[in-house]
This record gives structure tokens, sequence and C-alpha cells, in this order.
């Protein structure tokens, strides 16, 4: 068994001895290694602190949008192409209550639609006015499509849009405007001089953050249908929920599975043939979630270009110190070979010692990156969670290193091998 393990034996101490020379060496020249390491350090502490950062920026730009606008929204909206701008209006091509239907029986990646009316119509209550404040006409799915929560009474229901009833739901920031009661519902308003019943109140959505308008405003919902009938030449457009994504649906398939189904549908509907633009658009947020995930691709790419350029530079300044280290240790090598170390033993050694280097280097830039991100954390609106150096990126700030330490270290690491022991034990 000794006799098995004995050439492993062998080159783990070789290795071991040849690290603890290296870090000897390292040690004796400090202030030398530490300047020549130096873009070993910039690269790898900007490599983890671009990846750091740009995931933190991730997260919290992806948990804005779902948070203000949801990540399965998809919204379509009559459109005149501009090549019929001259024979069409904006009225004949407005999408109605009959394609939102057919859209809900038809397309199986969206779960709840609601056609969306908006006007700002002033409204009132005893004595207090709001000017401007936003209307909007919707289906009773509006609830579950913008996912805001009743906190009292009832949400709209489909009789009240059958009937064309004047009934409206109000956020928390109308209670506080018109001075209302805390629970309002049986109040009457008076909206654009129309009496309705408060039969709900819906939670405000703040206004902040990076999608925000500014503060809360006061906000009126009313049956889409009665919108209609108080303002038929309201624009229109519809406001959907698609399916929940599953592990063999990702929410990029169901996004353009959606867009096809919603394409060929109204398509069909407005007999539109094969030569004939789309008189309708469409967005998905998936879209733009995916627009932002190719731009911090791109800046990830950038960083890493930014830090290949530093690793370049270091592995130029640890191969040219090794050289000097070479040239320096002539009569060492040459002493060596004379007492029997063979060409492999003494390349391994100065390999070794360009690689602990590197490998020291990519240690000190890993803790400053580290320590970056750590800051970032203090950035408003990121978090503990956001802001962190994945596995990944320690793994290949480790290899980077090791290999840029193999690289620059090979050519003063074969000269050393190559050495004439006679003439390396003359050298001055």
């Amino acid at each position: 068994m000794s006799v098995v393990f004995a050439p492993f034996l062998y080159v783990l101490r070789l290795v071991v001895q040849t690290v603890f020379l290296a870090v000897g060496q390292i040690w004796a020249n400090k202030t030398r290694a530490m300047l020549t390491s130096l873009g070993i350090i910039i690269g790898v502490g900007a490599v983890i602190a671009v990846i750091a950062g740009l995931g933190g920026l991730k997260k919290f730009v992806l948990d804005e949008v779902d948070a203000a606008v949801g990540a399965r929204k998809m919204w379509v909206w009559g459109e005149v192409p501009d090549s019929k701008r001259a024979v069409m209006n904006d009225s004949d091509v407005r999408v109605g209550l009959y394609e939102a239907n057919l859209l809900l029986e038809n397309a199986p990646s969206i779960e709840s639609l609601t056609p969306m009316a908006h006007s700002s119509w002033p409204i009132a209550y005893g004595e207090e006015t709001v000017l401007g404040a936003s209307i909007w006409g919707i289906w009773p799915a509006w609830n579950d499509v913008e996912d805001r929560t009743v906190v009292y009474g009832r949400p709209l229901s489909r009789i009240d849009s059958d009937e064309k009833r004047l009934v409206c739901m109000i956020n928390e920031q109308a209670i506080e405007e018109l001075n209302l009661d805390l629970d309002p519902t049986g109040d009457y308003l008076l909206v654009n001089g129309r009496r309705c019943l408060v039969v709900g109140v819906v939670e405000t959505k703040d206004g902040g953050g990076i999608f925000g308008g500014g503060q809360p405003r006061t906000e009126v919902w009313i049956p889409f249908e009665t919108h209609k009938n108080m303002n038929p030449y309201t624009g229109t457009w519809f406001q959907m929920q698609l399916v929940e994504p599953t592990s063999d649906r990702p929410m990029d398939a169901v996004a353009a599975d959606a867009k096809a189904e919603v394409n060929i549908i109204l398509r069909t509907h407005r007999n539109l043939g094969p030569e004939d633009e789309d008189t309708f658009e469409m967005e998905v947020v998936q879209s733009v979630i995916g627009f932002f995930n190719q731009m911090a691709f791109v800046l990830t790419a950038v960083g890493g270009v930014i830090a290949a350029i530093s690793l370049l530079v270091g592995g130029i300044g640890i191969m040219n110190i090794m050289l000097v280290s070479v040239s320096e240790r002539t009569r060492e090598i040459g002493l060596r070979k004379a007492v029997g170390a063979r060409p492999p033993i003494v390349l391994t050694q100065f390999l070794i010692e360009a690689v602990v280097l590197c490998l020291v280097g990519g240690a000190i830039g890993l803790l400053i990156g580290q320590g970056a991100a750590t800051l970032l954390r203090f950035v408003p609106g990121m978090s503990i969670e956001s802001v962190s150096v994945p596995r990944w990126a320690v793994f290949m700030s480790v290899g980077v290193s090791a290999l840029v330490g193999v690289v620059s270290g090979m050519f003063p690491a074969i000269k050393a091998a190559r050495l004439n022991p006679i003439d390396a034990l003359r050298h001055e």
C-alpha cells in the first residue's frame, strides 16, 4: 500500500514545500508583491462588486415592477396603422366588450380580464370637492387583475355592470380628501354630477418608488358600462392577468403564447388579411422585464471586460516580476540544480509561486468586493438578500486568478527550468 501511495505523497510534499517557499518569497517582498498584484486585486474586486450590485439592482427593479404593476400584466388597445390614418380614426379600431369576451373564452393564457376607461371628473361630498379625480370604468375582475384589496364594503359585481348601476368604489385617499367617515359605504358621492352610492373602499396604492407618480391621488371606480353610459366617447383598453407560470411553462413562454393568442383572435375577428397591418397594439410586462434582463447582462459584460483588462495588466505585471525574480535568484536555481533538482521541479516552484501571488491578490480583491457589496446594502431599496455575492462569482474569481497565475508564470518558470547550473552558479 505504501508503494502505491509513495508517488502521491512525494508530489503532495513537493507542492506543500513549494507553496510555503512561494509564500516566504512573497512575504520577504511584501511591498513589491502588493504592487505587482494590484491589477489582480482591482480586477477581482471590480467583478465581485459589479455582480453583487447588479444583482441587487435587478432584484430591486423587479420587486418594484411586481409591486407597482405585477409581473403577469398585459394590455391591449386599438391603434390605427400609419398607412391607414387617412381613412381611419381611433373610434374605428377601439377595442370593445365583444372582443373582451372573445379573448376570455378563447385565449387559455389569459386568466382574467377587465376593459378599462378613464376620465378626470370632479367628485363632491357635502362641502368638499375634488377636481379632476381619476374615475375608472372597470369590470368586477379588476380587483383580481390589480390585486387590490377591498378594506370596507364589497367590490363591484356583475349585476352592477349589467344594470349600469350608479355605484362606486373609492380609495382610502378619497376618504381623507372628501372628509368621509372611516367606513363610508352607504354614502353618496356626486361623480361628474351623477349621484353614486359608495359600496366599497379599496386600499390606496402608494405612488412612491421608481414607478410611482408622487403622492397617492383620489380614485373612484364605477362599472365599465356605467362609465361608457356617462361618456361613450372615452377611449378603452383591456388590462389582463396572465395565468401563473409553471416549471414546464415559464413566464416568458406564457407571455409569448398570450401575445400570439390575442393576435390571432383579434385579427380573425377584425377580418384582417395576411397583408393587412394590425389595428391594435399590445404590451406585456414580461417584455419590459426581458429588456431589463438584457440590459443587466450587457452591463455585466461591460464590467467583465473592464475587469478582464485589469486582470491582463495584472498578469503582465506578475510575469514581469517573476522574470525579475528568476534573474535575482539565478545562483539559487543553479545551486538547487547542482544538488539534484530536476527542471520540472524548478518549473513547478516558480509556477506555483506565480499562482500563489495571483491567488493572494484574488483573495484581497474578493474581500474588497465583498466590502463594497456590504456597503451597497445601505443604499435605499437594497437589502441583504438582494445584494449578495453569488457562490459562482467566488469560484470564478479564484479560478480566473489561478489561470492568470499559470499563464503569466509559465514563461518565467520555463526560463528558470532551462538555466544551465554551471552558468547559473557563475552568475553575479
